[in-house]
């Protein structure tokens, strides 16, 4: 039987294909992608990942056993300690340096999607965070290790070879393997409204991802 992620795809698969094999990933795989749309896309996502943090701030004000505030505790470490600061690191790769992240203006799709998620994590439980925080934690490791194994992506002279590298790497996929059993075991013993429920939720955060790609195309033309 498919466990819960794999069904979750299912039940949205045209919204998640749209979402993995969006534009802006094509454009990641074969190199083709304006350099001014990811910078853009970089920019925001060092916002998104500080909501990221806010989430796990929330989860562990959510759990109900020490296991689960662990859990939290440790998203929020990986996050302030580690990923913003490699992230930091990116930037300056790319030309983007901490001045130009102070005060930087929060673009409508990134407060949609950050928005959601925490306004799900607080309508709802850590179950329904976590699922709304899946498109992302999932579906980043499924889209870095799908164009790393694809033969058809650049590999020489494309710029965004390591973002693709950083994605499909170890570290990474363990992650995604980790969070995939951990909503797994939220969710065990579920009945079918509760599916429905949470279907609804991975579907719109699928859509909001969506977004998020488009937002750094729409960058450079207007």
């Amino acid at each position: 039987m498919a466990d819960l992620f794999d069904r979750l795809k299912a039940e949205c698969a045209a919204d998640w294909h749209a979402y993995t094999d969006h534009a802006f990933v094509r454009g990641l795989a074969d190199g083709s992608l304006p350099e001014a749309a990811f910078r853009h896309y970089l920019t925001q996502d060092y916002l998104f990942l500080i909501h990221f943090a806010r989430a796990f701030a929330l989860a562990g004000y959510k759990a109900k056993t020490l296991d689960d505030i662990k859990r939290a505790k440790e998203g929020i470490s990986a996050i302030v300690d580690v990923e913003l600061s490699l992230h930091l690191s990116y930037c300056e790769k790319w030309g983007i340096g901490p001045a130009d992240l102070t005060d930087l203006p929060e673009a409508v799709e990134n407060m949609a999607y950050t928005r959601y998620v925490l306004e799900r994590g607080m309508a709802g439980d850590l179950l329904d965070l976590h699922i709304a925080l899946a498109p992302c934690m999932l579906g980043y490791g499924e889209i870095g290790k799908r164009l790393a194994a694809d033969p058809a992506t650049r590999r020489v002279g494309n710029p965004y070879l390591e973002w693709i590298e950083m994605y499909a790497g170890e570290e990474c996929q363990n992650a995604c393997a980790e969070e995939r059993e951990y909503i797994a075991s939220l969710a065990d013993g579920i009945g079918e409204a509760r599916f429905n429920e949470l279907s609804r939720c991975f579907r719109d955060a699928t859509r909001l991802e969506i977004g998020f790609w488009q937002m750094g195309l729409d960058a450079v033309r207007t």
